[in-house]
């Protein structure tokens, strides 16, 4: 199941909030330029290889699409998209990785030190620009969410080679560490448009359930992604004993005894020959299938969320990206 979808298929969705993005790109340069030479050799390296923007288009589409828009959603969206790119830089250190989309990461083109400290100055500018909606509730709600990014992420190095994790704890670390990102951009439109309550958790929770799928097929995609459209080697996260719901699914399907063979291999430091053992191991026993329905259960169960959304235009792209989410590893 080779990835086939690659930003082409992504700005065809993206099509109807264009403008929106182009300002998101417009004001993320102004907002990365001239602080330092340092700075702004980092920063243009980063807008090389600046991914989908796939906060942003789903903010912009579901904020259009429920008339939610305003003159700082742009604004926003850019603090989120800030957090995520901090998060990013430090999580490469942690990593000891070499690339991203493709590219050299901060921390392998300068030092780790520097990586760090670039993801510090992000997290900064996000919440000066945060703070600068004057939406108290809007900088309450981000806050929680950069909260749960950290937490999220904690918990993923705390279970790292714990083969006992269920698949309950896996879904809480994915949302804490991925779709909480997801719900605030989802959430940010009825909050900053002051809706009640009732609109603001439904919008949450579309953005929680697609950006949970969205983790899934992330981690399907270290089994079956085409390394050409995801920028990274299969097997990564075999490779640094991380646990992902492929191998937690089909360790629950196996007897003690081939689950202890397959624990031996995946503890005995995996290279490419054995990773094509768990590669084998995962398929032959429904992993690969079972996380691809997962992921797809929740992309219909977040639109179920949003499915009061009048037609138009945004709401049809919406429904777009959402498929696009799953479809990525079909």
């Amino acid at each position: 199941m080779p990835s086939t979808l690659d930003n082409h298929d992504l700005l065809e969705y993206a099509r109807p909030v264009q403008a929106d993005l182009n300002a998101f790109d417009s004001k993320l340069n102004d907002h990365l330029q001239g602080d330092s030479p340092l700075i702004t050799s980092i920063a243009r390296h980063l807008l090389k290889s600046k991914g989908k923007r796939i906060r942003p288009t789903f903010m912009f589409l579901s904020s259009r699409a429920a008339d939610n828009f305003t003159e700082v959603t742009v604004d926003a969206s850019l603090a989120i998209e800030l957090i995520h790119t901090a998060t990013l830089l430090h999580d490469d250190v942690v990593d000891e990785s070499d690339l991203r989309r493709g590219q050299k990461t901060v921390n392998a083109k300068w030092t780790n030190l520097i990586s760090v400290l670039m993801g510090d100055y992000l997290f900064a500018k996000a919440f000066r620009i945060m703070v600068e909606t004057n939406s108290t509730e809007l900088s309450k709600a981000i806050s929680v969410a950069t909260e749960r990014v950290s937490v999220g992420e904690l918990r993923q190095i705390e279970e790292t080679g714990n083969y006992d994790l269920s698949e309950e704890e896996y879904l809480s670390i994915i949302a804490d560490k991925t779709a909480s990102l997801f719900a605030v951009s989802c959430e940010a439109g009825p909050i900053l448009k002051r809706r009640g309550t009732k609109e603001r958790h439904r919008f949450a929770s579309f953005g929680e359930r697609i950006g949970t799928a969205f983790q899934i097929t992330d981690d399907l995609l270290d089994f079956v992604g085409d390394p050409d459209v995801t920028g990274k080697e299969p097997g990564n996260d075999v490779f640094n004993g991380k646990v992902t719901l492929p191998i937690i699914y089909s360790l629950r399907q196996v007897n003690a005894k081939s689950k202890r063979e397959m624990l031996k291999t995946l503890r005995d430091n995996p290279d490419e020959f054995s990773f094509k053992k768990v590669y084998r191991f995962v398929e032959e026993n429904g992993g690969l299938e079972y996380t691809y329905r997962r992921a797809d259960d929740l992309c219909h169960r977040g639109l179920e969320s949003i499915g009061s959304l009048g037609e138009s235009v945004y709401h049809s792209s919406l429904t777009e990206m959402v498929q696009f989410t799953s479809a990525r590893i079909t």
